[in-house]
């Protein structure tokens, strides 16, 4: 495989289901989405039935530590092999040039390995690949215990480019036309359509000089107003930023015994520029499960005379009021928790965004036994319902400007963890190719 040092990269070899198969049962959405939602799940098994899926290769993260867990991991593993060993599965090397249409949108990537020696998703890292958000080392243990011993990795991590002129996926999508389709079907449940593109060696080597460019030191900090010292930053994380954690954590344990030459020193993700006016931040909310404290006490004695709260006639109020806030008053949705619907307003925050003052709070209130759980779920729709069902609350929270993004992980590093969202639940990445890693 080519790969290419200085810039973190390297170009796969990507698995495909061989012809014939039936790819809207075959690609099933992030394993990290409606974790809330068991129905779904259900309802994606129901769809797939014994075809081919990469539901087999997966674990929905709904099952995540629970019963029966070491007994899915170990068919996953079986079922891996078996597809390779019974030629489900077809290999070619190159990049693939992808667009997923959802919502009267459609955004652009590009299918290719990264480095993970090029990748440190600690606290203060200034790796050439960053976490754009905190990155909690304790979700990563089962994680990696699906992926040691694994065959494949199949890849729902969506990671970003600062490529304003954009100069290394837009090119591709001007020359689709010309390129082979190595896939191009409807997907299960409403989530759109996706296509992908076998891309040729000559639009390959364009896109690796249009990343160099962007990694040079000079234009680097030209475009961020910033010292020629400061190292760059060319790959940042945008969704799956536990799955590449997951993925250095194995590779680092590995790494002594394999040496640098491996198929896991690399992890398979999908490149896509910040600026693809297909590209929409979504916010990601918040959700208390089984509430077992006042809530709105402890906000009080959390943030004293910081905060406010003001009742709303109903959920688009709420909604209004906190997309329409300016200023430096913080302000957040709060539906459920003993009350309607409202909306606290937070004078002298403690975070830059609202989303990381609320999470300061609620790690608080639920690590003291104020609540079950917390989850984070993407849409106002599902957080005003799962807030108003008794013992819960949702907060709805403001999105982000996503020009912001790398100026701010550069400056200031990672982002509270779950600030944003590439898009709502049923827009998230597919699982659809495979590489192998062993």
């Amino acid at each position: 495989m080519k790969t290419y040092e200085d810039i973190g990269i390297q170009i796969p070899r990507i698995y495909l289901p061989r012809k014939g198969t039936d790819l809207t049962k075959w690609a099933v959405i992030a394993c990290d989405q409606f974790t809330s939602e068991p129905e779904y799940w259900q309802e994606v098994e129901n769809i797939v039935g014994k075809a081919p899926s990469t539901y087999n290769l997966i674990l929905p993260e709904v099952f995540l530590e629970k019963p029966g867990e070491e007994a899915r991991i170990k068919i996953i593993q079986e079922k891996m092999h078996q597809y390779l060993q019974t030629n489900i599965l077809e290999s070619r090397e190159g990049l693939i040039y992808v667009e997923r249409t959802v919502g009267g949108r459609t955004r652009r990537g590009l299918l290719l390995s990264l480095d993970l020696e090029c990748y440190d998703f600690t606290k203060g890292s200034t790796s050439l690949i960053r976490a754009t958000e905190g990155t909690i080392v304790e979700r990563l243990p089962p994680r990696m215990k699906i992926r040691i011993g694994a065959e494949l990795e199949l890849p729902h991590i969506l990671v970003l480019i600062d490529d304003p002129e954009k100069t290394v996926i837009e090119p591709l999508e001007k020359s689709k036309g010309t390129l082979k389709k190595a896939y191009d079907f409807e997907l299960m449940l409403g989530s759109g359509h996706l296509t992908g593109y076998a891309v040729p060696e000559i639009l390959e080597q364009q896109a690796v000089a249009s990343l160099r460019r962007l990694a040079k030191p000079e234009i680097f900090a030209e475009k961020y107003g910033i010292g020629a010292d400061k190292p760059v930053l060319l790959f940042a994380m945008g969704d799956g930023n536990h799955s590449l954690a997951t993925a250095k954590a194995v590779w680092e344990r590995m790494k002594p015994d394999v040496g640098l030459d491996h198929p896991a020193r690399y992890a398979l993700i999908e490149l896509e520029n910040v600026h693809d006016e297909g590209l929409i931040f979504e916010p990601i909310h918040r959700v208390l499960f089984g509430i077992k404290k006042d809530l709105f006490t402890s906000l009080k004695t959390h943030f004293g005379l910081q905060i406010s709260y003001t009742p709303c006639t109903g959920p688009e109020e709420m909604v209004r009021l906190v997309d329409e806030a300016s200023g430096g008053t913080q302000v957040l949705g709060v539906a459920g928790g003993g009350r309607d619907f409202g909306i606290i307003a937070i004078t002298h925050p403690s975070s830059n965004l609202p989303v990381g003052t609320l999470q300061e709070f609620l790690d608080v209130f639920v690590k003291e036994g104020g609540a079950d759980k917390i989850d984070y779920v993407h849409g106002e729709e599902i957080v005003l319902k799962l807030g108003a069902q008794p013992g819960n609350a949702g907060f709805y929270v403001p999105g982000m400007n996503k020009s912001d993004l790398f100026k701010t992980v550069i400056l200031e590093g990672a982002l509270p963890r779950k600030t944003f969202s590439m898009g709502e639940a049923r827009e998230k990445r597919f699982y659809m190719e495979a590489r192998k890693i062993v």
